[in-house]
């Protein structure tokens, strides 16, 4: 039988079954001899080992599209970051953090900053002329009131969509807007494991029908650049490249140069400043790491 795994738990792995089943799984012990994780959204092919129980074994793991690192999860088609627009206030160096990452691992990101009913309209646009100008789709909505819902619902029809954000911004709270099933499917797989499902602790799936889908992820309150040369900082802020015809030296880091298109552009306010001081700080961070 095929499926898809929603979630994975200590070993074990609720697969999503052709027959509209949750079977919990482990994964054959040729995974470990190969040095190989299923990952939640993973499709497999499992063998049936209790109808009743509905208990079974993951043979195989079929090809993926992508597998990303952070959050850890496969066959992604985009990221859908949620940070609130106030209370709290949005990180926008974390928020960076998390946009360089999706960068790095290729993966088309959009932006949704929740709580407007909270705040006032000038915020609104001061975050989006940020991001869009750095490429980045900005939508916004209030989970307490239903604005901007629909919009993330025709965002996220058809696609593979991954979820993720710091804790407290309504991430749970648009999830069961966008699929008010999950509540439930996530109780049904909490039972098994006798775990509450108030919390997210691990990447889950949701199947919305058809080609659509929802991953939830735990919010991260803190994200870490790892494996990174600091000098390739600059390839992943998007808003730069126009910008470095203009910079004297092949390889320009726009950091200590005098002679920079970038820094200029940000001079100029063509560039945010709050984007390039955040990048000075990772570039930065980036280098003490790589000394050490």
């Amino acid at each position: 039988m095929t499926g898809k795994i929603l979630k994975g738990i200590a070993g074990f792995y609720y697969v999503h079954g052709g027959d509209e089943t949750i079977y919990e799984c482990k994964a054959k012990g040729i995974f470990r001899n190969k040095n190989v994780k299923p990952l939640v959204g993973d499709n497999v092919e499992f063998s049936v080992l209790d109808s009743v129980e509905k208990k079974g074994n993951i043979e195989r793991i079929l090809p993926r599209k992508n597998a990303l690192v952070r959050p850890a999860v496969a066959n992604v088609d985009q990221a859908l970051v949620l940070f609130a627009i106030t209370h709290p206030e949005p990180n926008l160096n974390l928020l960076d953090r998390f946009l360089v990452m999706m960068e790095v691992q290729e993966l088309p990101v959009k932006i949704c900053f929740n709580k407007i009913d909270l705040t006032d309209n000038e915020k609104r646009l001061a975050l989006r002329d940020i991001y869009e100008a750095a490429g980045y789709p900005v939508y916004f909505t209030s989970t307490y009131d239903n604005q901007g819902i629909q919009e993330i619902k025709e965002l996220v029809h058809g696609r593979t969509t991954v979820l993720a954000g710091p804790s407290g911004v309504g991430k749970s709270s648009l999830t069961n807007l966008l699929y008010p099933q999950a509540d439930m499917e996530t109780a049904t797989i909490s039972e098994k494991i006798q775990r509450g499902k108030h919390t997210t602790r691990h990447s889950e799936i949701f199947g919305m029908g058809g080609d659509t889908y929802l991953m939830d992820t735990p919010g991260f309150s803190s994200m870490y650049m790892e494996d990174m040369e600091c000098n390739r900082l600059k390839d992943y802020f998007p808003e730069f490249e126009p910008y470095e015809d203009g910079c004297r030296f092949l390889g320009c880091v726009h950091i200590g140069e005098k002679t920079c298109g970038v820094k200029d552009a940000v001079k100029e306010g063509k560039i945010n400043r709050s984007r390039y001081e955040n990048y000075r700080l990772l570039y930065q961070e980036l280098k003490e790491k790589r000394r050490y």
